[in-house]
């Protein structure tokens, strides 16, 4: 079973997320509250924690859920798989995929430390459809 094991949140870009219990996420704009929302395709970001646990086989210390600045940690669920235009059921919201991956325009501290990141290949970014509440634990579905 996919599911979301934890939710994460800025106020400011380029700097890792803190986790909450459940966040809000509106139509066409992503997370309340998060400096990444607005009227754009990369509302929400998500990550797998298995992408993560990838890094930290490479010796990346200190990583934790939020540290790629991604709002959604995800279980169970290769996210980079699914194409652009796939409908994700998270909890009672409906998001979009739109875009796989991104550039990495300034190298982050991870890529510093190893020479790798693995958002700019495993991450994935949607856009809100159907709006509401996402909580730790909230079951993740395709929707065909």
């Amino acid at each position: 079973m996919a599911k979301v094991i934890a939710v994460n949140i800025s106020e400011k870009k380029g700097v890792p997320k803190r986790s909450i219990p459940e966040g809000n996420f509106i139509v066409d704009y992503g997370l309340e509250g998060d400096a990444h929302g607005g009227k754009w395709h990369r509302q929400v970001s998500l990550l797998g924690v298995e992408s993560i646990n990838k890094m930290k086989e490479l010796g990346v210390e200190g990583l934790c859920t939020g540290r790629f600045a991604e709002n959604l940690t995800t279980e169970g669920i290769k996210l980079w798989e699914y194409p652009v235009g796939t409908k994700l059921q998270i909890g009672n919201t409906l998001h979009e995929v739109t875009q796989i991956g991104k550039e990495c325009h300034t190298k982050c501290a991870i890529f510093q430390q190893v020479g790798n990141c693995i958002m700019p290949t495993e991450g994935i970014f949607t856009r809100v459809v159907r709006g509401g509440k996402v909580k730790v634990g909230d079951e993740i579905s395709i929707v065909k």
